[in-house]
């Protein structure tokens, strides 16, 4: 006779739903290609987009392993100029457009945002699926004429070089962005509807888990800056193709016109890709600190602060381009208010640690490194927003650290921790704990070894882009080539036993981590329509312990935000 099963905290017995005679997940829900090219089930379009950023991850993660090592010694070892010109562009037009900004809202968000409002799926399921083909179409046309002969313009397409004077590949990169960008707009605009339209009872918006918050004003940054990419980037293809004199200064042009456009979408930008990081390291802090999130409603006002604050602050990139003082002097005061809700994010995830039950499973670890890495990251953004220390490193490797620090040290941590957070959710299977934990305190060493030189560089006067350069600098490109090594490895290794766990991971119990969420109140992983009942919230997210009470070790956790009807 076999042994009862337990009831999990979800409400649901952690076994095989098999067993239970219930539907099938949604893994099962068809094994033909088709099946998956033509999937609008919101889940299996995450995981499409997951397979997509992962090739281009490592397509641009491959370019900057070569141009580290052009950089070990002050000589051209390995390429030569316009050869590192186009290696470093197809770095930052890859990892830019089609890895970062697609990573967590199209990858996690797809999967968990209609689980977590209590939704069967998004607003508009073949919108959804759209969005994917754009996606990669438009990534197919960039790697194609990066691959073909190249673009040397550098990830920012600056005028009038890209539409005068460089012979590489220009016009068919553009539109490739130009493509991938409806995506953005798709997803951003589905979203949006999802938010609004299906939420389940009960779920006011200031029950939301703040992860929902971060997709929603990221969805509407996508809405609203996106298009003038789009324009700017059209523009862009016009003179170049057709030779109308709009950058052009020899034509009446304004080539100073283009980085106003370009940054004012492009500024947003950054915070597309940190709200989504914010809204991650949100869910995994207050999991693993076994405590409600410090200070709820400030988290959600900074998150909407960041957001409308962040399309007033392009003009801290064009300090040198002969701006007037009176302009320089306001972006510079909107470049220092933008931090405040920013710190005001730091100051809360402490808040949560503090007197919290902190267990440091591989999640947490990513989520701590996400902390260090995006404070100091953010540190050095307020001396970029000082007007005479930006005017000395620009265009230096200062810049360079602070943009790696922000982008890819802190969301790159978010996504990997979100991805092991969520993991026994979306695969129904568990992941060797401690290979993971290892690979996230070595994630962390690897990338300050890399990076953190870098700052140094760059204050002593070493430009960015350029492949030769004064010997003196050699020690520090020495340490930031050997972090690289090391940061390699350690996004290899998340690939290795993650694909492993597919195979012989054990099965994940449907409540793992014994989280509150709505995503965790259903099998492991879904079915096809996420939930074998109806959805209904009573109560706050993050029910961890009792409102307005510390709390203590081994407190059983009082129930889930939501029950099932």
């Amino acid at each position: 006779m076999s042994a009862p099963v337990a009831a999990s905290p979800t409400g649901l017995a952690d076994r095989d739903e098999l067993d239970l005679g219930l539907p099938p997940s949604y893994l099962a829900d068809g094994h033909g290609v088709g099946s998956w090219l033509l999937t609008t089930d919101h889940k299996r379009i995450a995981i499409l987009y997951a397979v997509t950023i992962t090739l281009f991850f490592f397509l641009g993660g491959a370019a900057a392993t070569l141009v580290r090592l052009e950089l070990f010694t002050p000589e051209a070892d390995i390429v030569r100029a316009d050869t590192y010109n186009k290696l470093f562009t197809l770095h930052g037009v890859v990892m830019v457009w089609f890895f970062l900004i697609p990573s967590i809202p199209n990858t996690l968000g797809n999967f968990l945002l209609p689980l977590m409002i209590g939704a069967r799926d998004v607003a508009f399921p073949k919108l959804n699926l759209v969005s994917w083909y754009l996606n990669v179409g438009g990534g197919l046309l960039a790697v194609a004429a990066l691959l073909a002969g190249g673009v040397d313009t550098g990830w920012t397409f600056y005028v009038p070089y890209s539409t005068v004077f460089s012979n590489g590949w220009v016009s068919l990169t553009v539109l490739g962005v130009f493509t991938t960008g409806f995506s953005s707009i798709a997803t951003g605009v589905n979203f949006i509807a999802t938010i609004h339209m299906l939420r389940a009872p009960g779920l006011s918006w200031f029950r939301l888990p703040l992860f929902v918050w971060a997709m929603y004003t990221t969805s509407l940054m996508f809405v609203l800056a996106t298009p003038v990419l789009a324009v700017t980037l059209l523009l862009v293809f016009a003179e170049r193709s057709f030779g109308l004199p709009i950058f052009d200064p020899a034509r009446g042009g304004d080539p100073v016109l283009f980085q106003h456009l370009f940054w004012f979408y492009s500024h947003p930008a950054v915070y597309i890709m940190i709200l989504p990081a914010m809204g991650v390291i949100s869910e995994l802090i207050t999991c693993f600190a076994r405590r409600r999130i410090f200070g709820y409603t400030f988290m959600v006002y900074a998150l909407v602060a960041i957001a409308v604050i962040g399309f007033f602050t392009w003009g801290h990139h064009m300090f040198t381009s002969g701006m007037s003082s009176y302009a320089a002097l306001v972006f510079s005061f909107l470049s220092f208010i933008v931090a405040v809700p920013s710190a005001i994010k730091v100051f809360n995830w402490t808040g949560t640690l503090y007197r919290g039950q902190v267990g440091f499973e591989s999640p947490m670890l990513y989520a701590l490194g996400f902390v260090g890495l995006f404070t100091l990251g953010g540190l050095t953004g307020l001396f970029l927003a000082s007007i005479p220390v930006d005017v000395h490193v620009q265009d230096t490797y200062f810049v360079v650290a602070h943009f790696h620090y922000i982008m890819v040290g802190a969301s790159v941590s978010a996504y990997f921790g979100g991805l092991h957070f969520w993991w026994p959710k979306i695969t129904g299977r568990m992941y060797p704990e401690t290979w993971a934990r290892f690979a996230a305190i070595l994630m962390f060493f690897g990338f300050n070894l890399t990076f953190f030189p870098q700052f140094i560089a760059g204050y002593l006067g070493m430009p960015r882009r350029y492949h030769v350069y004064p010997p003196e600098f050699q020690v520090w490109n020495v340490l930031s080539s050997s972090g690289a090594a090391v940061l390699a490895v350690a996004y290899l290794m998340p690939l290795g036993y993650l694909t492993w766990s597919l195979l012989f991971g054990e099965r994940a119990r449907n409540n793992p981590w014994d989280a509150s969420g709505l995503e965790w109140r259903t099998s492991s992983p879904p079915p096809r329509d996420n939930f074998f009942g109806a959805p209904r919230v009573q109560g706050g997210p993050y029910s961890y312990h009792p409102e307005g009470v510390a709390p203590i070790h081994d407190q059983p956790r009082i129930p889930a935000q939501g029950s099932l009807t």
